[in-house]
């Protein structure tokens, strides 16, 4: 199975997201910098710091699939069919959305949960990682132990109230290595591996 990767931009306090799914100051280190990303899957750039355009890089280069939850996807609007990433996604939800699948998006909707979805995804992947991404598809598999590895996005905010990446488990006690710790301007990018990932 690939490496499955948690990944979102957090403030503080704990929260991925406003109560709104509105996302505000969390975002903001995509374009607060000097370095242009240019994003395979559709026409977005980034504008980062050194240090965030290095992490950026990085991340795009090993994701082969993405997994995210039907919340995000229709916050997104589907991403228009195009995901920033620019490879297939899969969709975990309860019903199809109206309008898809689609043949001109590398979409596939899963109805039959978090892991099936991963199983498919990791199949697509190769020796790529799986990105999960959407918290409530992330708590999911996290629950059932899928998660090899997070990736927090920390930004020195504090929301108050809003979404909170780890809502809802389940699990026992997980523990993970010493993070790598990379410096942005405005973020910090925590890497965590999980302890027993061969």
């Amino acid at each position: 199975m690939a490496t499955v990767v948690a990944a979102l931009s957090m403030s503080l306090d704990g929260f991925i997201a406003h109560l709104n799914d509105g996302v505000g100051h969390l975002f903001d280190w995509y374009n607060n910098g000097e370095i242009d990303i240019e994003w395979p899957g559709n026409d977005m750039v980034s504008h980062v710091t050194p240090a965030s355009a290095t992490y950026l890089r990085g991340s795009i280069a090993q994701v082969g699939a993405l997994v995210v939850g039907r919340r995000l996807f229709d916050y997104t609007d589907g991403w228009g069919g195009h995901h920033p990433f620019g490879v297939p996604v899969f969709v975990v939800t309860h019903s199809v959305p109206d309008g898809w699948p689609r043949a001109d998006a590398p979409f596939t909707i899963v109805t039959d949960g978090a892991q099936s979805a991963v199983a498919r995804a990791s199949k697509v992947a190769g020796d790529k990682a799986v990105e999960v991404a959407g918290p409530n598809v992330i708590q999911q598999c996290l629950n059932a132990g899928l998660v090899h590895e997070l990736r927090i996005e920390l930004v020195p905010v504090l929301l108050g109230e809003g979404i909170r990446f780890f809502d809802n488990l389940t699990n026992s006690l997980v523990t993970f290595e010493n993070p790598t710790v990379i410096e942005g301007d405005r973020v910090t990018h925590l890497i965590y591996r999980r302890s027993d990932t061969p």
